[in-house]
């Protein structure tokens, strides 16, 4: 009887104690389980900025200059995660994590939207591409046109270059109103224009709608009989890779019409694609291909990497065909005069140094901006290609990931390309673009023929005194002013 207790005993003793350690095996699972899902939730609620940090950690060229972005500053991941859910959202993490001199590099919360604008499709402004101006001692802005998009809106209402207003649907430019009347859906614009250093409106207005349109960049390609010569001249204004085929085009055009001489026209270009800028110099130029163009120059894992596995990926080279194979139209010319301003930027002045080099380029106009690094578009995907991008967000970011040099190695121009002629556009004599009486056209004619340059008027002068210029239409899209590579380069092996 003594022993059946002992052995009930020491059953129940056996199975309460399974029971326990079944129970502690459930409880830690669960904790494990509650755990696991907490880290999920996490990894999930913060796959933006894990997307961005990684990507900035990877391919940034600024990457030495932001300590939360080298490869040994999170111990564990778990510091890493603190630091990301410290920012209350992907653009001020992004904002957070760029070097202090960095202007260009940007994130984006819609990358169709983006996609859109690199293949040159707009809705804004209604194809007016303006100016902004502010009269000196006063808070007061005008616009003036510096030209007008084919089939826009602006078109078909028969606004012309030089076209300056002062109200938008009635109400008075200034600089806290600016920005919010001119970006509306549809706009009522008064007309005026700029006679002897004043403006002068009538008491016409008009209104325009905004719709999407595709700019062609090739805006004007045309060849001039100068005093014997045949001069091409073309007003370029967007490196833009889906027109390609036009800029092309132009080039034939020039070729068939025997053209000994280019007049290049960027005052309104602010950038675009890297391949593009190539194409163009190739176009220009004809003799050097295989020649090195430029050079990239990234940061250092990537220098590095590419130094001692393909060199080959970090020179641009003199063109026989644009990306779609067809064959370049060149002109095999050894000399060229670009016209710019302050809005020319980015791959405009790619082209500028690139060409330096080889040929003789006549600059003409105003410094250009200081732009010589190139962005490429990051995707939340594995490899941060487009394909298998996340489809929880639509977060893109544009940083920049290399600077360019020509093959002398010139590079770092932070204060733009200085003109080898001077001379700026005067609102009180815009002229009419693409006409030989143009005044910066005629300026570049004057110095190829060698006559002497025009000085300003008085008239000129008190303009130039009275107007400040401040911005132009689309200043704030984020692809302005950019210059942007499609090549992505691969993964760096861990």
């Amino acid at each position: 009887m003594k022993i059946n207790k002992l052995f009930a005993i020491l059953a129940l003793s056996a199975f309460c104690l399974t029971s326990c350690e079944k129970d502690d095996e459930a409880l830690n699972d669960t904790v494990s389980e509650t755990e696991k899902n907490s880290k999920t939730e996490q990894a999930s609620e913060y796959e933006v900025e894990q997307f961005i940090h990684k990507g900035m950690n990877e391919l940034y060229l600024y990457k030495s200059e932001v300590p939360e972005l080298a490869d040994s500053y999170f111990v564990k991941d778990s510091e890493r995660n603190e630091f990301l859910a410290s920012f209350g959202s992907p653009k001020k993490l992004f904002d957070a994590i760029l070097f202090s001199q960095d202007r260009f590099s940007f994130i984006t919360d819609d990358y169709i939207s983006l996609e859109e604008r690199f293949e040159g499709i707009s809705s804004s402004t209604a194809g007016m591409k303006y100016g902004l101006g502010q009269i000196s001692g006063t808070d007061n802005i005008f616009g003036f046109l510096q030209y007008i998009i084919p089939g826009t809106s602006a078109h078909e209402s028969g606004l012309t270059r030089g076209t300056v207003f002062t109200e938008v649907d009635g109400v008075k430019l200034t600089m806290d109103n600016f920005s919010a009347l001119l970006d509306k859906n549809s706009l009522s614009i008064n007309l005026g224009e700029i006679q002897n250093g004043a403006i002068v409106m009538s008491d016409k207005t008009i209104t325009l709608h905004h719709s999407q349109y595709t700019a062609n960049p090739v805006h004007i390609a045309k060849t001039l009989n100068v005093e014997g010569q045949k001069v091409g001249y073309l007003m370029y204004n967007s490196f833009v890779a889906d027109f390609d085929d036009e800029l092309n085009a132009a080039f034939g055009q020039f070729k068939a019409e025997g053209v000994t001489a280019l007049i290049l026209d960027l005052r309104y270009n602010g950038g675009g694609s890297v391949e593009s800028a190539v194409d163009l110099a190739s176009m220009i130029t004809g003799q050097f291909e295989g020649e090195v163009f430029m050079k990239e120059h990234w940061n250092k894992n990537y220098q590095d990497h590419f130094e001692k596995n393909n060199p080959e990926r970090l020179v641009n080279r003199f063109n026989p065909e644009i990306r779609t194979t067809e064959a370049i139209n060149s002109l095999h010319l050894s000399r060229v005069y670009v016209l710019t301003s302050g809005k020319t930027a980015s791959a405009s002045k790619l082209v500028i140094n690139g060409l330096e080099p080889y040929i003789n380029v006549i600059q003409i106009g105003e410094t250009t901006t200081g732009k010589f690094q190139a962005s490429v578009t990051l995707y939340d995907s594995p490899d941060f290609s487009r394909n298998g991008a996340n489809e929880n967000h639509k977060y893109a970011i544009q940083p920049l990931v290399f600077k360019s040099s020509n093959v002398e190695g010139k590079s770092d121009y932070v204060n733009g390309l200085p003109p080898d002629v001077v001379y700026a556009e005067n609102l009180n004599e815009l002229g009419v673009l693409g006409e030989t009486s143009e005044p910066l056209l005629k300026a570049a004619l004057n110095h190829l023929l060698g006559k002497a340059q025009e000085t300003k008027t008085a008239s000129d002068k008190r303009t130039s005194e009275k107007f400040k210029t401040i911005g132009e239409s689309g200043m704030n899209s984020p692809i302005y002013q950019k210059m942007f590579t499609d090549k992505l380069p691969p993964a760096l092996p861990e």
